[in-house]
This record gives C-alpha cells, sequence and structure tokens, in this order.
C-alpha cells in the first residue's frame, strides 16, 4: 500500500479511507460482519477511517470503536459532527455548545481519547466561522483533536475560513471532504485548486457516485431496488447522469476493467486528492473495491473520460451534496412582487 501525506499536516494516509457509514442499522446492522471488514481492511494496509455521529445515530462510531481495540495506534481516525442527534434544536450544528458536548460523546462511542481529525460536517450560515474555529482550537489544545477539517464546504466558505484563522490565530482547516466522481466534477474548477493553494487534503466522498458508477444503473432497465434509490429518485433516474454510465461502460469494457474500478482509479489519480472514501455494506463490496486497489489509469483513458464528462462539469444533480440557502430558499433569490418591476 502507497501512502499519501495529508495535506500539510504530515500524516501519511493510504489512498483508500474506509468509510464507516453503511456499518450500522442504516447498511449492515451485523456488527460483527462490519468489524471483519474493518479488520481486513487494516490487514490490506488501510489504515484511514471515517466515519460520523450521525451515521446510524452514533452506531457506526460504536462499531469502529470495537473494531479499533488493540490496533487505535495503527489508524489516523476521522470523525464527524453538525447533523443533528435528536429534537433538542442545540444537538445539532456548529456552536460551541454543540461542539464541545458532540465530541465528547463521539470519544466514548469509539472508545478512544483522541480523534486524529474531526470534521464539520456541513455548514452553518446561522454561526460565525470564528466561533466554530475557536472552539476547535480549544479541543486541540485539550489534546482531544488532532487536526480538523470541512466537509463539503463551498469553497467561499473554505477561502473565509482560511482567513479567520490567520487572522485570528485559530487551528485551521486542514482538510476537506468534498464529494466528487467521474459524474460529479464541479470541485476540480475551485475547491480542489482552493485545497492546493491553503495545503489542505482532499478526501473525497461518493467517488462511486451513489452507486451509479457501480453499473447497476442503466438506461432503460429497472432500476435496482435499493435504499438510494428510493431516497434520490431523481439523481438515479437523471438521464445526463445515465446517458453518461453507458457511454463510460464500453470505455471501461475496452480498458479490460469494471466500471466500479475504473471510478475508484479516476477518483485518486487527481493531484488535489489524498484519499477517495470507500463505503462497503459487505465483504463482498469490500473485496471486490480492494481488488481494483492497483489500477492505474493511462493518460489516454483519462483523456476519453474528459470527453465523455467534461473537468469542471457535474452531469446532473448530487442530491446528498450541500446547498447553499440562496439556492433552496426562494425568498433569498427573489425580489418582493412590489419590486419585480423596472417601471
Amino acid at each position: 500500500m502507497q501512502y499519501r501525506t495529508l495535506g500539510r499536516t504530515g500524516i501519511k494516509v493510504s489512498p483508500y479511507c474506509l468509510g464507516a457509514m453503511m456499518f450500522g442499522a442504516a447498511g449492515n446492522p451485523d456488527h460483527e460482519d462490519s468489524i471483519r471488514i474493518i479488520h481486513k481492511a487494516l490487514d490490506a494496509g488501510i489504515n484511514f477511517i471515517d466515519t460520523a455521529d450521525i451515521y446510524s445515530r452514533g452506531e457506526s462510531e460504536e462499531i469502529v470503536g470495537k473494531a479499533l481495540k488493540g490496533r487505535r495506534d495503527d489508524v489516523v481516525l476521522a470523525t464527524k459532527a453538525h447533523l443533528p442527534m435528536g429534537d433538542d434544536p442545540n444537538r445539532q450544528g456548529n456552536s460551541r455548545r454543540w461542539l464541545t458536548h458532540a465530541v465528547e460523546d463521539s470519544l466514548r462511542r469509539l472508545q478512544t481519547d483522541h480523534i486524529d481529525l474531526y470534521l464539520i460536517h456541513r455548514p452553518a450560515p446561522d454561526t460565525d466561522i470564528e466561533e466554530t474555529l475557536s472552539a476547535l482550537t480549544d479541543l486541540m489544545r485539550a489534546g482531544k483533536v488532532r487536526a480538523v477539517g470541512s466537509s463539503t464546504f463551498p469553497v467561499s466558505e473554505i477561502v473565509e475560513a482560511q482567513w479567520v484563522s490567520e487572522r485570528r490565530g485559530l487551528a485551521r482547516f486542514r482538510v476537506e471532504q468534498p464529494p466528487y466522481s467521474i459524474l460529479n466534477r464541479g470541485i476540480e474548477r475551485e475547491v480542489l485548486p482552493a485545497c492546493e493553494r491553503y495545503g489542505m487534503g482532499a478526501m473525497v466522498w461518493s467517488p462511486l457516485a451513489m452507486g451509479m458508477l457501480t453499473g447497476k444503473y442503466r438506461k432503460g432497465a429497472p432500476q435496482p431496488d435499493s435504499a438510494r434509490a428510493k431516497r434520490f429518485p431523481r439523481q438515479m433516474n437523471d438521464e445526463r447522469r445515465l446517458d453518461a454510465v453507458e457511454r463510460l461502460i464500453p470505455l471501461a469494457q475496452q480498458a479490460g476493467l469494471s466500471l466500479a474500478h475504473m471510478a475508484m482509479a479516476f477518483a485518486i489519480a487527481h493531484p488535489a486528492v489524498t484519499s477517495a472514501i470507500i463505503g462497503p455494506r459487505t465483504m463482498e463490496h469490500f473485496d471486490d473495491l480492494l481488488a481494483g486497489a492497483g489500477v492505474s489509469l493511462t493518460d489516454e483513458i483519462l483523456d476519453r473520460i474528459d470527453a465523455i464528462v467534461p473537468p469542471g462539469t457535474d452531469t446532473g444533480p448530487l442530491e446528498a451534496a450541500y446547498n447553499p440557502p440562496a439556492v433552496i430558499q426562494p425568498n433569498l433569490r427573489r425580489r418582493p412582487p412590489a419590486e419585480r418591476f423596472v417601471a
């Protein structure tokens, strides 16, 4: 296994990061089976694990904690906070009040005294970024967190956070965790260049485009009866995405690769990408993904991928990604009716 430096932290991590989102009730409820997958990943040289408090409402963190008994020092462990962990409106977000509580919950579930990488799962427009960075700085000084980062932040907020850190002498976001795949290349335009500019590592999620790059979702064919297809029907039935998949499948076949292996190799080929997160639910899923660890794409194949999905573009919506309030709240992009005319 080769290792890459996570931004400028000096921390060495594997190009594949084991994502634990599917461990627990939301995916694989069998704790022992999930632990076997984690152990097999560690034995294969994967030293980077990503989870979050919201994954199966803490159950994923509990599984990871059990799996790492006796092996904690060999793992770069990342977890996240932000999304609601209860009905109380203060059990969520990026406030000092919540983060200082959430980190203790995560430490307890993970059965560890420190988190190597603590990520803010999504932006919080109602919270000053200085409030968040100040809380994270104190957690680092207390030894509970080693490095901090963001997840799915727009480039404007990535840059703002860097400026605030510099002006206020606060801890810097060292990592960004954005979505990235052949079908969603929008971050190539600004987010990945910003990561390079500020020395941030990029650990990308959904390199298989939420399953569309497995080859299971085909144009004109019945859609798999999956939880993702039910949760994101617009995305999984998007004609532009399905058209791209139909053009990518023969390209992978001509290269002697599965579509999934080509997609994973694409994600880790970008110079700004440190690691790509794989999120297996079963051992079969993990074995299939691990089998592609030695795949390297030639410039010819990458050029042909560029011809199908141009650099810096998205083929369609990624419904799990972050949309700022200005996009989802009509009142923020529409003047009052009385002001919508010229004269």
